[in-house]
């Protein structure tokens, strides 16, 4: 292996363990704030992401009322970071993935390695249409784009869970191979 590869290397590895930590405090945050958000009566803020209409906007601001409508734009305004932080965490994971599938032969993992490390970044670039969304409507304004926030939920939810699946095929491949190592 390159000198230059060695310190790519150790330069992910340092960056994934930075997003990693700042992954779970934001996730540690948004949960505290969740908890908050259903002791007003109304639903968490997943309640808010598959609203899909001005009326269920507006219902759910209601059960609310104005110290949980308080409490989700907090929410929403944190999670710009925690987008950043495991768009960033997910996409790096799964390029090491992809680096280790290439160096050990497993092609199936290698091809997917091709796309399936982005789908990170994407969830949280519709992640952060969501919200903008819903910082607008919570505000009064853009009701009527509920379906687009929701829409923008769906495909979210979605690229996140398979960019986490690979990671985690990822992880069991690396696991099994030290498993494999250890056993010679």
């Amino acid at each position: 292996m390159s000198d230059r590869r060695l310190v790519q290397r150790r330069h992910r590895k340092r960056l994934l363990i930075a997003f990693g930590i700042a992954t779970v405090a934001f996730n540690v945050v948004l949960f505290v704030i969740d908890q908050r958000l259903e002791r007003t009566g109304g639903p968490s803020i997943l309640g808010l992401e598959f609203a899909g209409s001005a009326e269920q906007v507006d219902r759910i601001a209601s059960e609310w009322g104005a110290h949980g409508v308080y409490l989700a734009r907090l929410s929403l305004w944190i999670d710009f970071g925690f987008m950043v932080s495991y768009g960033a965490f997910f996409t790096l994971a799964g390029l090491a993935t992809r680096d280790f599938a290439r160096e050990h032969g497993r092609r199936t993992l290698a091809a997917a390695g091709l796309v399936v490390p982005y789908f990170a970044a994407a969830a949280a670039i519709f992640d952060a249409c969501e919200n903008s969304v819903w910082l607008l409507a919570l505000g009064g304004h853009a009701t009527s784009l509920a379906p687009v926030a929701t829409g923008c939920a769906i495909v979210k939810f979605t690229l996140i869970g398979i960019a986490i699946a690979y990671a985690l095929c990822g992880l069991a491949a690396w696991l099994w191979s030290l498993r494999r190592a250890g056993s010679r």
